[in-house]
């Protein structure tokens, strides 16, 4: 008789449902609880990521200089943390330095790879500050307007809606141009993401809504310029980013001014202001790859008062509302024998990292590749509890408008009309249960 035996997958709903990372799962519940390392990592990998961790933070500063020049000429921010505060997001302003907002435009058309076409002056991001002697490229000016609505036991809320408006423009834009404020979002468990197979993605996906159920997601497929190729879209507000690795170098390029050698030319290249240094790239690869490393190996922080029993009846109705159609609880990653410390791990990002219509409330008319004006990326929830201890005060949404988790909710439309209305109708208790569970998160 054969000793062997094929081993068996263990019931997922057996699994501790705090474990929002698998083995990734940090339960530090501060205002640290998105800033921790991955656990199993070798001594060699753990250098690497302090090594990330200080670049991370490091600022950058006018170029020449013997240490980290190259800042601008127009730039964003001057650091990675000083739009990731903590390693989470930050506030929805624009033209201070502790902004992490910033505002992508394009015009009609599509480049060649079938991204957002810039505008000629501009490109496809709006640096709003400048180094000394150049000029920047336009102050962001924000508008809200305020509208109160009720649930139906007469309880008030408030929403509130951003109007974006460009003036002191360093050239004339002659051409219909698209805005889209984005705000930073938080870097940790993008290892995880990155790491979920790409097929368990796109089997959540229904374009034409099959099933009837007003739901209908779709991949965005990007140009991947590390790969030279097409990839599916995991990271950014649409999806319009393949990997970390491109994630980090866009936004040395575009929020600081930095050259490297995914993008080698300024963002002002070609305009007025571009430097004529021959210092590029700006950073180095090491460092490129080394913050990298740093935000592909951030632990998720654990679930809370996953056995209280508001919580219990707040995933109830999560689920009845279809709110879990779109932020899809449960994937597994890909084994890696070359990284086991995020090799086949159950985790749960309440995503599914598709795009959906969420109506024209926040559309913003701007296509991002495949993603259209009025698609936005589902928002893993993993953490989305802590966001008031780890940045107080939190913003939620794309570009911050959402002041607290009800806002946010309450702003869904296209695809989560369903869910909302359903939001709409719940008793006081149910609706205190529904925002429990997601605080748990």
């Amino acid at each position: 008789m054969s000793r062997c035996r094929k081993a068996e997958l263990f019931p997922e709903n057996d699994y501790d449902e705090r474990l929002s990372g698998g083995s990734q799962t940090t339960f530090d519940f501060t205002s640290q609880a998105f800033s921790h390392p991955f656990v199993g990592m070798s001594a060699h990998d753990e250098g690497i990521h302090d090594l990330g961790d200080a670049e991370f933070e490091q600022s950058f500063v006018t170029a020449p200089a013997l240490f980290f020049g190259g800042l601008g000429p127009a730039f964003n921010n001057t650091s990675c943390v000083s739009c990731h505060h903590n390693d989470g997001k930050g506030v929805p302003t624009a033209g201070f330095i502790e902004s992490s907002l910033l505002v992508r435009i394009s015009t009609d058309g599509t480049d060649q790879n079938g991204g957002s076409l810039p505008v000629p002056g501009y490109g496809t991001q709006i640096q709003d500050k400048a180094i000394q002697g150049k000029v920047k490229e336009a102050q962001i000016n924000i508008v809200y307007s305020y509208q109160t609505y009720s649930f139906s036991d007469g309880e008030q809320y408030e929403l509130r809606t951003p109007t974006y408006v460009l003036t002191d423009l360093h050239v004339p834009i002659n051409v219909p141009y698209y805005l889209s404020p984005r705000l930073a979002p938080p870097v940790f468990g993008l290892g995880l993401l990155e790491n979920i197979p790409e097929s368990d993605i796109v089997a959540n996906a229904d374009i034409s809504d099959t099933d009837g159920d007003g739901i209908s997601g779709k991949p965005n497929y990007v140009w991947e310029p590390t790969m030279n190729s097409v990839l599916l879209g995991r990271f950014g507000h649409k999806s319009n980013t393949a990997s970390i690795l491109t994630q980090v170098a866009a936004a040395y390029n575009n929020d600081m001014g930095v050259t490297s050698s995914v993008f080698k030319n300024e963002t002002t290249h070609g305009q007025s202001q571009t430097d004529l240094l021959q210092d590029d790239p700006e950073v180095p690869d090491s460092v490129l790859q080394a913050v990298k490393f740093y935000v592909q190996t951030l632990q998720v922080p654990a679930r809370r008062n996953v056995t209280q029993a508001d919580v219990i009846r707040g995933k109830e109705l999560f689920d009845q509302a279809k709110c879990s159609s779109c932020h899809v609880s449960n994937f597994r990653t890909n084994v890696n024998v070359a990284f086991p410390a995020m090799s086949n791990q159950l985790i749960h990002p309440y995503t599914d990292l598709l795009v959906h219509d969420m109506g024209e409330g926040l559309a913003d008319h701007r296509p991002d590749f495949r993603a259209d004006g009025y698609e936005w990326r589902t928002a893993p929830l993993w953490g989305v509890g802590l966001l008031e201890t780890v940045n107080y005060p939190a913003y939620y949404l794309h570009d911050g408008r959402a002041r607290t988790l009800v806002e946010a909710v309450m702003w869904h439309g296209g695809e989560a009309e369903f869910s909302v209305d359903f939001v709409k109708q719940l008793s006081t208790i149910d609706r205190k249960a529904l925002f429990a569970f997601l605080k748990s998160l």
